[in-house]
C-alpha cells in the first residue's frame, strides 16, 4: 500500500513532463504561431521605428519618442497574440477531437495539457518581449526599463490577464470555428486598448480613463510607468490583477473537458 502511494505521484509527474515535452515539440512545429508571437511584434516595432518622425522627441509625449512608447506595446502585442489568437484554438481543438476526454481516463489529467499550453505560450511571450526590448535598445536606442522590478510585476500581471482571457475564449467556444470568431472579436479591441493604433498615454483624457479600466489598457500604463523609471500606479496594477483573477475564475467555471 505504501509503495503504491509513493509511486503514483512520481508516475503522474513523469507523464505530465512527457505531455509538456510533446506539446513543446508540436508547438515548435507551428511556424505561423511562432512568427506571430515571436517575430511580428518586433517587426511592427521596426516598421514604426523606420518612420523618421517617430524617432524624434515630442513635447506632447513629455519629451519621449513614439518609438519609445511602442516597445511596451510590442510586448503587450505578443501577449495578446499568444493568449487570444494562438492558445484558444489549440485547446478547443483538443476538446473538439475528444483528446481531453480520453486523457481523463489516464493517470494524466487534462489539466496537464492545459497547463503545458499555458507554460509554452507564456515562455514564448517572455522570448518575444526579450527580442522587442533588445531590438528597441540596439536599433532605436530605446532605454531599457528603468524600474526593473515594477516592469516585471506589470509584465507578469499582464501576461496572466492575457492568457486568462484566452482561456475564457476557449471556455465559451464549443468548436474551433467559434473560437476563431470569438478570438478575432476580442483580439482587435484588445489591440486598441493596449495602444497598438494609438499609445494609451497619447489618447484623449476621457478615452484614456475608459481604456484604463481594461486589463491591457491598465497594463500598458503600468509598463509605460516602469519603463520611465517609476513604480507602476497601484490602480493600474490593481485593475490588471483583478482582471486576471476574474478571467481565470471565469475560464475555470465555464471550461469543459468534452
Amino acid at each position: 500500500m505504501t509503495a503504491l502511494t509513493d509511486t503514483r505521484p512520481a508516475a503522474v509527474k513523469g507523464s505530465a513532463a512527457a505531455v509538456l515535452r510533446s506539446e513543446a515539440w508540436l508547438f515548435l512545429r507551428e511556424p505561423a504561431a511562432l512568427f506571430w508571437i515571436l517575430a511580428f511584434p518586433t517587426l511592427l516595432l521596426c516598421v514604426l521605428g523606420a518612420i523618421p518622425s517617430f524617432r524624434k522627441p515630442s513635447a506632447d509625449l513629455d519629451g519621449l519618442r513614439v518609438v519609445d512608447l511602442y516597445v511596451p506595446i510590442a510586448v503587450l502585442l505578443a501577449m495578446i497574440t499568444a493568449g487570444i489568437q494562438s492558445m484558444p484554438p489549440v485547446l478547443t481543438g483538443y476538446r473538439e477531437r475528444g483528446i481531453l476526454r480520453r486523457m481523463s481516463t489516464t493517470p494524466v489529467r487534462p489539466g496537464a495539457l492545459v497547463g503545458a499550453q499555458i507554460v509554452l505560450h507564456g515562455a514564448a511571450v517572455v522570448v518575444s518581449a526579450a527580442i522587442a526590448l533588445a531590438v528597441g535598445r540596439v536599433v532605436f536606442d530605446v532605454a531599457l526599463p528603468r524600474h526593473l522590478a515594477g516592469y516585471l510585476v506589470a509584465f507578469v500581471l499582464a501576461a496572466l490577464a492575457a492568457l486568462a482571457l484566452g482561456g475564457t475564449v476557449s471556455a465559451v467556444s464549443r468548436t474551433t470555428k467559434i473560437t476563431q470568431a470569438v478570438g478575432s472579436a476580442v483580439f482587435f479591441p484588445a489591440m486598441f486598448t493596449s495602444g497598438v493604433w494609438l499609445p494609451v498615454s497619447a489618447m484623449p483624457d476621457a478615452l484614456q480613463r475608459i481604456v484604463d479600466l481594461t486589463p491591457l489598457g491598465a497594463a500598458a500604463q503600468a509598463l509605460d510607468a516602469a519603463a520611465a523609471g517609476d513604480w507602476p500606479g497601484w490602480g493600474h496594477l490593481g485593475v490588471t490583477a483583478l482582471w486576471a483573477v476574474l478571467l481565470t475564475a471565469a475560464a475555470g467555471r465555464w471550461f469543459t473537458w468534452e
